[in-house]
């Protein structure tokens, strides 16, 4: 069967691909920030996937204000990076993985999960950025990402937005679907965006590293009660934007301590048919700022 090997975890800053588009990875100014990925670009050598399930929020360039789903799963065979004002991201189109994304849809509906499917769509920097950081610089017409992507578009940008409990059991729910397909397939699940940080308003430019790290922390020891955070503590804390965290717990309700056992014993990993769960192994973890305005997070988890 198909199985969740890690998860992995980052912001997705359009300033950070600029800066790998325009050459200025070695800059003062951002030559820190790309060493904290340097390590998750070599793993991510030595840990290649066969898929990767990706959770990020489109920024109104495939849904505009006329139709926002909440859940949106992409099921195309491939998905061309999209103009978002400026041209499109000289970076290689995605390739999708069709198959594996109708059944987690279909098993994921079948859990009472309501997913709108996604057959065309352009994807933008919540969703090329994260491959970038990870895969390094791709040449945009020979090159390609180094395997499949499945997209998940989450609603972070109009209200109602989905709860960071709601988010987290989807988690789950995906991590039971893929391991419920037939086919031997090794999977990473990302969830994208974040972390603290307010684009607009009074409180323009916000960054709480305190909290920023306290919910690392949490996400890493105690998803279940981290999930259950309102959304103002959200607002509050980490600025309008900072609500993009929710998508985190997408990917961590998919790993196996979480999506293999009953919600009240994720934090102590106990399975449902009573035998226990290891703890996902904390492989990276790195935060920094600023990036522009911004405040970046990042880890990767690995299942046992």
């Amino acid at each position: 069967m198909a199985r969740i090997t890690a998860s992995v975890y980052t912001s997705h800053v359009p300033a950070i691909g600029a800066a790998m588009d325009l050459g200025k990875t070695r800059e003062p100014y951002w030559q820190p920030l790309f060493a904290g990925y340097d390590f998750s670009r070599q793993w991510m050598k030595e840990h290649s996937p066969d898929v990767i399930f990706l959770v990020y929020n489109d920024h109104a360039t495939a849904f505009s204000l006329d139709c926002i789903p909440t859940f949106a799963i992409g099921t195309a065979a491939e998905y061309l990076p999209a103009d978002e004002g400026w041209g499109p991201r000289p970076v290689p189109k995605v390739q999708g993985h069709p198959e594996l994304a109708a059944h987690i849809a279909h098993s994921v509906i079948q859990q009472d999960f309501d997913l709108t499917i996604i057959n065309k769509m352009d994807v933008d920097h919540g969703l090329t950025v994260p491959l970038s950081l990870l895969c390094g610089e791709q040449d945009p017409v020979h090159g390609a990402w180094p395997c499949p992507v499945i997209p998940l578009a989450v609603n972070v940008l109009q209200y109602p937005v989905p709860s960071g409990q709601r988010c987290f059991k989807l988690g789950r729910a995906i991590g039971r679907a893929v391991e419920s397909y037939d086919q031997d397939l090794k999977v990473q699940i990302w969830g994208t965006g974040g972390m603290s940080h307010q684009l607009q308003g009074a409180r323009a430019g916000l960054i709480n590293k305190e909290w920023d790290n306290r919910f690392l922390d949490r996400l890493i020891a105690d998803p279940e009660n981290l999930a259950r955070m309102p959304h103002i503590d959200y607002v509050r804390e980490a600025g309008s934007e900072g609500i993009e965290l929710v998508m985190w717990l997408i990917a961590r309700g998919a790993m196996s301590d979480c999506s293999r056992g009953a919600m009240s014993d994720c934090a102590r990993g106990a399975m449902s048919d009573g035998s226990r769960g290891a703890m996902p192994k904390l492989v990276h973890r790195f935060y920094h700022v600023p990036a522009s305005n911004t405040a970046v997070g990042h880890l990767i988890l690995e299942n046992p």
